[in-house]
This record gives structure tokens, C-alpha cells and sequence, in this order.
């Protein structure tokens, strides 16, 4: 399968070479920045969504190309929407599971999410379109993770906890069992969160507090 990567900095590498491992091929990078360069040696780059849709008018073959949003961090609504462009110009959303990843087969990905080495995603889990699962993340059983969120690298979510659409939990955090994280919701790197957080909410520190609304 041929891939677009919308995106062409650092986490785009890190798709580039999770494609590699599953065999199939970064074919185009597109990317806002008219000074990006491709992430990997040999691939060509467009620049902005005028490009990218003319570029895809002239594609003869799109049921053979899948696409992935490679914009992580807490820009969960801009990498939703980059999503959604890419599926309205005819190009299916790949769902992207490193090999050295579990996932368990009674989970559920939507469209879009991506899943990176050593993560770990538990048995009745489920994650909405476009979230990201960083490296040595671990979503135990029976969480529900809304839409375009990210965990960013050994993240651990215990089991039964609800995290809102576009919320990002830092490196390392913690959430304990059947806790909610709002919408919007930052977990800052290393917190360990033992009550519910509000949407927009920023929190951080053992136990962790709120630090602004």
C-alpha cells in the first residue's frame, strides 16, 4: 500500500519507519510549510492544501493509497480535521500498528489512530479516529479514549478510564482506574492523576493538581 504522510517533520519519520516495517511505501509528504523538506531520503513533497488537492485530482488510482496524519502533541483537532480533508479527496485513513505493539483483537481503532512500538492496548479498550498511542504507552482494559487524543510516549492509562475528545496525556503520566479526563483535558509528563479532570483542564504533579482552567 502507497502512503501520504501529511506532516514531514520529526513524527513523520517515526511513520516513515513504521511503514517500512509493515512493507508498504511513504509515496508523497505533504506539509503547510513551504520550506519543509521530505522526511525520508527520495520522497516528494507538496506544499499546502491547494497543491495537495491538485495533486490529487490527477490521481488515477486512489483506492490503492491509504493516508496518516503525522501532526502529534496536543493538535489532536487539527490532525482530526487533516483526516477528514484527506478521506473528503477520495484517500482512506490507514490505521497504523507497529509490530512490536499489542493489541488485543477484542479492542477497537478507528480510522486514523496509530499505535507505536512497545504499546500496549488491552482487551475491550477503544480509541475514536485519529489517536495516537506513543511509544511504551500502555490503555488497559475497558478504557474509552475519545477522538484525537494522544498519549505521548509511556503514558499509562489504568482500566475503565474515559479520556475526552482532543485531551493529551503527557510522557510518562499515569491515570488511575475509572477515572475521567475532559475534553481538551493536559496531563502533564509524569503526573499521576487520582480524581477526575475537567475539560481544558491542565493538571501535573504526584498527586496531580490543576494548574490553570
Amino acid at each position: 500500500m502507497r502512503y501520504l504522510l501529511w506532516g514531514s517533520s520529526g513524527h513523520a519519520k517515526v511513520l516513515a519507519d513504521l511503514l517500512g516495517t509493515l512493507s508498504d511505501q511513504v509515496a508523497m509528504f505533504v506539509d503547510a510549510d513551504p520550506a519543509a523538506r521530505p522526511a525520508a531520503e527520495g520522497v516528494p513533497i507538496i506544499h499546502g492544501s491547494e497543491a495537495f488537492h491538485a495533486w490529487v485530482a490527477t490521481l488515477p488510482d486512489r483506492e490503492n493509497w491509504r493516508g496518516a496524519v503525522a501532526v502529534g502533541g496536543g493538535r489532536g483537532i487539527e490532525r482530526v480535521a487533516l483526516l477528514r480533508l484527506i478521506a473528503q479527496a477520495g484517500i482512506r485513513a490507514g490505521t497504523l500498528i507497529h509490530p512490536a505493539a499489542t493489541v488485543s483483537p477484542k479492542a477497537r481503532l478507528d480510522e486514523g489512530c496509530q499505535v507505536l512500538a512497545g504499546a500496549i492496548f488491552a482487551a475491550g479498550a477503544s480509541a475514536g479516529e485519529g489517536t495516537i498511542v506513543n511509544h511504551g504507552a500502555q490503555v488497559d482494559h475497558e478504557c474509552v479514549i475519545g477522538v484525537g487524543v494522544h498519549l505521548a510516549p509511556r503514558a499509562t492509562l489504568c482500566g475503565c478510564v474515559e479520556v475526552g475528545d482532543f485531551a493529551f496525556i503527557g510522557a510518562g503520566a499515569t491515570v488511575l482506574p475509572r477515572l475521567k479526563i475532559g475534553r481538551g483535558a493536559v496531563i502533564g509528563a509524569g503526573a499521576v492523576v487520582t480524581k477526575d479532570v475537567p475539560a481544558g483542564s491542565t493538571v501535573a504533579g504526584n498527586p496531580a493538581r490543576q494548574l490553570r482552567p
